[in-house]
C-alpha cells in the first residue's frame, strides 16, 4: 500500500473503502480541490507531491502545507458540505487512490479505524500549520525555501524535483527576483543544481544544513503521530525521514 493513512488501516475497514478507490494519475500543477468549491473526490496520495494553497483576495497565494503518500487531499469534508478554503494543487506528479468524497463519508460513518485515520491526518496537518506559522515569523526565507524544497523531496523520495521558480515565489510568497537570487544561493554553496527546464537536483545534506531546523522537527512530531496511531508502520516512510529519525535516537 503506498498511503500510509490505509495502510494504517485494519484490513476489514480498508475493504469498506477498496471497492470504490480508483488509482489515478496526478499530473504536474493539477488542482485537485479549489477554494470555495465543494470536494467531489477525496484522493490518497501515492507518490508526488500537493501543496495546499491559501488564496487572498488580491489574488496573491502561499502555499501552508504539503501533502504526500502520508495524508490525504480533501478528507476534511466528511465534517460537512462547507465548501473547501484551500486549494489543493499538484507540485510534483505521482499517482493516487481516489473514491467518492460521498462513498468515503459512508464508509467514515461506520468505521472507528477510518476515522481514526482522519484523526492521524488533522493531527499531522496541524503540526505543519503550527510550526509553518512560526517559521515564516521567525526565520529568514532562504532557510525557509530549504525546508519546503526538504518536503517536497520528502514527499517524493526523490532527489530530483520539477519545479519552477515561479512555483516556488507562489509557494513562498515573495517576488520571483527574490526566488532567484536564493537559489544562486543554494547552487553556490552546493545544495542544489537547477537548469532551464525547471528541475532542481538536491544534495539533502547540504540542503538541510541550510535549511531551519522547522524540518526536522516536523518530521519528528509527524512520525510520533503516526507511531501513536494503533498500527506504526516504517514501510511508504521516504528513507530521508528513517534517516533522519536514526540520527535523532
Amino acid at each position: 500500500m503506498g498511503n500510509r493513512l490505509l495502510g494504517i488501516l485494519p484490513r476489514a475497514d480498508f475493504d469498506l473503502l477498496a471497492p470504490e478507490l480508483d488509482k489515478v494519475a496526478l499530473n504536474q500543477d493539477v488542482v485537485l480541490s479549489r477554494a470555495g468549491e465543494r470536494v467531489e473526490h477525496v484522493f490518497f496520495p501515492h507518490s508526488g507531491a500537493i501543496s495546499l494553497m491559501i488564496e487572498m483576495a488580491n489574488g496573491q497565494a502561499v502555499a501552508t502545507a504539503s501533502v504526500g503518500h502520508e495524508g490525504a487531499i480533501g478528507i476534511l469534508s466528511v465534517f460537512g458540505p462547507t465548501p473547501s478554503v484551500i486549494t489543493a494543487s499538484v507540485r510534483v506528479a505521482g499517482t493516487a487512490s481516489r473514491i467518492p468524497a460521498a462513498r468515503f463519508h459512508a464508509a467514515f460513518s461506520r468505521s472507528p479505524a477510518i476515522r481514526q485515520a482522519v484523526q492521524v491526518h488533522i493531527t499531522s496537518l496541524l503540526t505543519q500549520f503550527q510550526l509553518g506559522v512560526a517559521c515564516n515569523a521567525l526565520h529568514p526565507v532562504g532557510a525557509r525555501m530549504a525546508r519546503w524544497l526538504l518536503q517536497l523531496r520528502d514527499c517524493t523520495d526523490s532527489d530530483v524535483l520539477p519545479l519552477t521558480q515561479e512555483s516556488l515565489s507562489q509557494m513562498l510568497g515573495v517576488r520571483r527576483t527574490t526566488v532567484t537570487l536564493l537559489m544562486r544561493n543554494l547552487r553556490e554553496s552546493g545544495a542544489i543544481r537547477s537548469d532551464r527546464r525547471g528541475k532542481i537536483e538536491v544534495d539533502r545534506p547540504r540542503l538541510a544544513a541550510a535549511a531551519c531546523e522547522c524540518h526536522v522537527s516536523m518530521r519528528r512530531q509527524i512520525e510520533k503521530i503516526f507511531a501513536t496511531s494503533g498500527r506504526p508502520r516504517t514501510w511508504g516512510m521516504p528513507t530521508s525521514v528513517r534517516d533522519d529519525r536514526d540520527k535523532a535516537v
